[in-house]
């Protein structure tokens, strides 16, 4: 079906994936843009007008959106998968195996803190390695087949020390999803549009908890003996082998950069239009070539390809270790979902409900996660945001602490778990707030991550079995620093609001800028 105006055409066909969204296919002869204002202001309930590097989100949502969230829920599914892989040994203890590796002591708590020795050792280079590569498609499905054959593998060791080293590899190649998964989000999506997709993706990490405890309940009960391995152990073997063919359906869907030449899931205008969309957006004065003269970096035949020069403008950015400071804390103070099970299972549950009870708790999370990211897009506040959830968190560690009823326990499970959304909401905040240029943005997020995974690290020994079934003082660590973090977002909300005060102050005085994108962007509280 076609229809044109004015040289404008749509054509509904011809998707290369299949269509979860309407969206028609644009292409304007010559590429007159004015020709799709006049196409789209018959088509949309109010009238607007633009320039060449200035769209609304009425062309947005006619013509893009949907393009995108086909190629972007690729992002959600490997997701999933990677927090799959990473929690399944909380799902193999209750199943032997630590009696079968002879674990005693902290060495549990060791063999899930060192994945994370792993995983922040590689971020960085890993984000770098990708904002220079500029093949997302293929370098992150690559990474996930390393991690699925690792995460295969564990399945055959044999003791602690070989345990350690599949978990620190595991980590490892890990490493490129998460902080290159929110590059490429970034790149694609506008800042008032971030929070919703990335709460989107990050509502992996929910629904892997729920799906993974169901999945691992089904393996750990019908393998268990087969071929004569332990259920534990096919629990790797499964979760692997499914990792991989994720792996290798993700490298047909997943998008390259929108500079990118010859993105063929585009039409040439459509191609025009994201980039001049995210132009409009990033356009702020720290993407001048001239904000690296005073770092002295040199030998720069090209700004945007720098690595150097973009890691000292990232690490030199006070709000960098800022966000990554909050995000640590955040962490600390959602280091539950390493135990859930184990939680679960102080209610008095065999290892099979305890698993299923884990699934609950994380799908009520994910949908109260995408409603308040949405809002958050919506109102375009961030802060109330991220201190709600954490706020029903600290409620629920202090019900969990005053009693081990079992009806009262399980509702702070329910509660506590609200921790997750308000960390995604966190996340979104830190990714608006990180200014360009892009490579820049990619360090930026890489370190944000990396330095915010320490919190895992530590969370890892807060849940000692000395201090089991109640977990007193395990509940009474975390709704600390809950209350941290509420502090550290009050305190930055604050300071963002200064400098966006400082800034319509300077541009108010400047005419040049007063129509100017750079006039429009300010920083998100």
């Amino acid at each position: 079906m076609r229809s044109k105006a004015q040289g404008f055409s749509s054509d509904r066909s011809n998707y290369p994936v299949i269509i979860i969204f309407h969206c028609p296919r644009i292409e304007i002869q010559g590429g007159n843009i004015q020709t799709l204002v006049k196409y789209v202001n018959r088509r949309a309930s109010s009238t607007f007008t633009t320039t060449s590097n200035t769209f609304t989100k009425a062309i947005w949502i006619e013509f893009l959106a949907p393009a995108y969230n086909v190629r972007m829920s690729m992002l959600l599914l490997m997701y999933i998968v990677n927090y799959i892989d990473r929690i399944s040994a909380a799902a193999a203890r209750l199943r032997g195996f630590e009696d079968d590796l002879k674990l005693k002591g902290a060495q549990f708590a060791s063999i899930l803190s060192i994945f994370y020795v792993g995983y922040i050792t590689m971020q960085v280079p890993s984000n770098m390695i990708l904002s220079q590569v500029k093949k997302p498609s293929l370098y992150i499905p690559c990474c996930m087949m390393i991690w699925g054959v690792i995460s295969f593998m564990t399945g055959f060791v044999t003791n602690y020390y070989s345990a350690l080293a599949a978990r620190f590899l595991l980590g490892f190649s890990e490493a490129a999803f998460f902080p290159g998964a929110l590059y490429l989000i970034a790149r694609w999506y506008k800042r008032d549009e971030l929070s919703l997709r990335i709460a989107f993706f990050a509502c992996g990490s929910n629904l892997s908890n729920a799906f993974g405890s169901l999945i691992a309940s089904a393996v750990l009960d019908l393998l268990d003996g087969v071929l004569g391995y332990s259920a534990w152990r096919w629990l790797f073997f499964v979760e692997g082998a499914f990792t991989i063919l994720v792996a290798i359906i993700a490298t047909f869907i997943l998008p390259d950069f929108p500079e990118s030449e010859n993105i063929s899931w585009l039409t040439s205008s459509e191609h025009a239009l994201a980039k001049a969309r995210m132009r409009e957006d990033t356009a702020t004065e720290v993407t001048r070539p001239e904000s690296l003269n005073q770092y002295n970096v040199k030998s720069m035949k090209r700004f945007y390809n720098v690595s150097a020069g973009n890691l000292v403008l990232a690490i030199s950015d006070w709000k960098v270790w800022y966000m990554a400071l909050a995000e640590l804390v955040s962490i600390i103070s959602s280091s539950h979902y390493l135990y859930f099970p184990t939680l679960t299972k102080t209610m008095g549950y065999n290892t099979t409900i305890s698993l299923l009870l884990c699934a609950p708790p994380w799908l009520l999370t994910a949908v109260w996660c995408l409603w308040l990211s949405w809002h958050s897009d919506k109102t375009g506040e961030r802060c109330m945001h991220v201190i709600v959830p954490h706020f029903i968190a600290i409620v629920g560690a202090i019900l969990a602490m005053s009693t081990m009823n079992t009806a009262a326990r399980y509702v702070s499970l329910f509660l506590v778990a609200q921790t997750n959304a308000g960390f995604v909401c966190l996340i979104a905040w830190s990714s608006s707030t990180v200014s360009n240029p892009p490579e820049k943005r990619a360090v930026a997020l890489a370190l944000i991550n990396a330095v915010s995974q320490c919190g895992n690290i530590a969370g890892s020994f807060i849940w000692a079995k000395a201090w089991e079934p109640t977990y007193k003082l395990s509940f009474a660590i975390c709704a600390t620093f809950g209350m941290i973090t509420i502090v550290l977002c009050l305190w930055l909300r604050t300071a963002l609001k200064k400098m966006n005060e400082k800034m319509d102050c300077r541009d108010g005085n400047n005419d040049e800028v007063m129509n100017s994108a750079r006039k429009r962007w300010r920083y998100q509280i």
